[in-house]
């Protein structure tokens, strides 16, 4: 039986104190995971943006979106490594509806 593949989009934002190096890090780190685990379609880098409220007494982030194709086991096991990764502010997956 062939696997069931999902479209998402996920929204992540690193601390705008991380340095340029330690953020292209995380960036990279999640490309990869996602790729892993399944198809990365875009990566778009929107930088640093204020925040729409202030989260842990800060008022900007960097801002990435990445849409991508995986299994429907996949995303609670990104959640999971946004929630233990130091330097993720926020994070929300969706899942994408089918065209």
């Amino acid at each position: 039986m062939a696997e069931h593949i999902n479209k998402y989009e996920t929204i992540f934002i690193v601390d705008k104190d991380k340095t340029e190096d330690e953020t292209n890090e995380i960036v990279e780190k999640f490309k990869s995971l996602i790729a892993s685990s399944g198809e990365v379609a875009s990566v778009d880098v929107w930088g640093k943006r204020r925040l729409a409220y202030p989260i842990n007494d800060k008022n900007e982030g960097f801002y990435v979106l990445v849409n991508f194709t995986a299994s429907p086991e996949f995303p609670k096991e990104l959640d999971r490594i946004y929630g233990i990764t130091d330097g993720i502010i926020r994070s929300i997956i969706v899942r994408k509806d089918e065209d």
